[in-house]
């Protein structure tokens, strides 16, 4: 199975959890956020931490089409593009996911 394929079956699975984050339901999130975060900021909490899932789904996506095109051109700068894109998304859609922690249960453990 070509690598893009993956990256992509990743990145929409990523951008599910992420969407029924945002929505407040914060189920799919390790217990510990769901104990400590009380009832009244969970739909904040699921928000923030949903946008920052989101980003790195979304960013998953345009790297397999990155990745797709590449295969059919050839051309090098596609995956360099890519990699650049991947990780600053990574890092931008954490720090998010880390400010909501931080921000509505004291911690990222």
């Amino acid at each position: 199975m070509p690598a893009f394929i993956t990256t992509a079956g990743l990145g929409l699975i990523i951008c599910i959890l992420g969407i029924i984050n945002m929505t407040g339901n914060i189920s799919s999130l390790h217990w510990y956020h769901r104990q400590r975060v009380t009832e009244e900021n969970k739909k904040p909490f699921g928000r923030l931490v949903g946008l920052g899932t989101l980003i790195i789904g979304i960013s998953l996506i345009i790297y397999a089409a990155l990745l797709f095109i590449f295969e059919q051109t050839k051309i090098d700068a596609l995956v360099i593009i890519g990699t650049v894109e991947l990780i600053a998304s990574i890092v931008v859609g954490a720090s998010i996911s880390f400010y909501a922690m931080k921000r509505y249960n004291g911690g990222i453990f």
